[in-house]
């Protein structure tokens, strides 16, 4: 009974977390209405400081700048402030020449690299103690990777004339899809996300986390990052449901990035994201017992999947103890053994230049949650620095 209990728990959980959760959210916001208290373009609209930490980002930094300023907003509201911890390329030339030639471009080099939460304090107390419309404007932090559309400033920023929502999320759409490697596995993950992310918005304003990549935050709501964590977009995203302010998602407010597509270096960011995921549970594992909507999707969307390789561990183990006692379980377990397989599996076909999407959705899966056990392991033995070198995406 004991390892029935154990093996429907586990399997039971991962299931919930991966299918069941996004389809119940997707049945309940059926008929649902977003947000409809926004601003109109011809409105008086607030001040937007666009934040980047960049290092070493030559290859995108000036297209990130045009993206910015190509906008539909109004170009007297639109401020860019660049902070460069310490790039060793042309990126602080290149940010140099266009602040010399834009006065609404603030440029601030870093000496050391400080890591993109430091320089992210640095650069937002800097505008706390110099703007005196501060209270008033808006934060959209953004990545230097990742590009606006004409529409993106206005579509994020919107919904703030509503003082209920506290932040507003980018749309992120991949570019840059290659069949050799994980594009593919990569974009169906974040385009999911960001259903479900939607999906949460448009229900309880309890959208779990917005992608760091791009999104809109009251000024009111920033609080500063803790020296060390990983996840400052995380950090950030709950800080403001725990204010009791609302978080969703924006469709319309389209951002374009360039997908990862080396396991290799998605392993690494998602061993970086899972340490800083239980850096942020042991901030906020309070929201658990409010009991209410926050609480139900940090544990549905969220603290379920970051215990997922401990469940999935569970569900073999206790399945082995069941093998004999019904073919049920006889069937699960080499289900689950050939599952686990898929990895090699797939890494022996790729060697030999055979890509099956199907088997490498698969892989995704295992190998992210192997990454998940890599960076609870970070966790414990404890965050030496939140410093690290922007992964190798497919540029183009």
């Amino acid at each position: 009974m004991i390892f029935e209990f154990l093996f429907f728990l586990s399997s039971g959980a991962v299931v919930y977390s991966y299918a069941l959760y996004p389809w119940l959210l997707r049945y309940l916001a059926q008929g649902k209405t977003e947000n409809v208290e926004v601003w109109n373009p011809d409105d008086k609209l607030p001040i937007v400081f666009v934040v980047v930490s960049a290092y070493n980002e030559e290859k995108v930094i000036h297209g990130k700048i045009e993206s910015v300023f190509n906008s539909t907003y109004p170009a007297d509201k639109i401020r860019l402030v660049i902070g460069s911890d310490n790039s060793s390329d042309m990126t602080d030339a290149i940010i140099s020449k266009s602040a010399a030639e834009n006065n609404r471009i603030t440029f601030k080099p870093f000496s050391g690299r400080n890591g993109k939460s430091m320089v992210m304090n640095t650069l937002i107390e800097e505008l706390r103690n110099s703007v005196p419309e501060w209270n008033d404007s808006i934060l959209v932090m953004t990545d230097a990777n990742v590009f606006f559309t004409e529409e993106t400033l206005f579509q994020l920023t919107k919904h703030f004339k509503n003082k209920s929502i506290g932040q507003v999320a980018a749309n992120i759409l991949n570019k840059g899809m290659r069949n050799d490697g994980i594009s593919f596995q990569e974009q169906a993950y974040i385009q999911r996300e960001n259903k479900i992310k939607y999906h949460e918005g448009i229900l309880w304003g309890s959208m779990m986390g917005a992608f760091g990549a791009c999104y809109a935050i009251r000024t009111p709501c920033w609080k500063t990052i803790p020296r060390g964590y990983l996840m400052e977009d995380f950090y950030l995203s709950m800080n403001v449901l725990s204010m009791g302010f609302k978080a969703i998602k924006e469709m319309k407010a389209v951002c374009y990035e360039d997908v990862s597509n080396e396991m290799s270096e998605e392993l690494k960011r998602k061993t970086r994201i899972q340490a800083g995921n239980f850096q942020n549970l042991s901030s906020y594992w309070k929201l658990l017992f409010r009991f209410n909507a926050v609480s139900f999707c940090f544990l549905s969307h969220k603290v379920i999947r970051w215990f997922g390789p401990v469940l999935i561990l569970a569900s073999l183990i206790s399945n082995f103890f069941l093998i004999d006692k019904h073919w049920f379980y006889f069937l699960t377990f080499w289900l689950q053994c050939i599952l686990l397989l898929s990895p090699l599996v797939d890494f022996i076909l790729k060697s030999t230049g055979i890509h099956i999407r199907l088997l490498r959705y698969i892989s995704y899966f295992y190998a992210m949650n192997y990454a998940l056990i890599k960076g609870m392991l970070m966790f414990i033995k404890g965050v030496k620095s939140n410093v690290w070198s922007p992964t190798q995406r497919n540029i183009s």
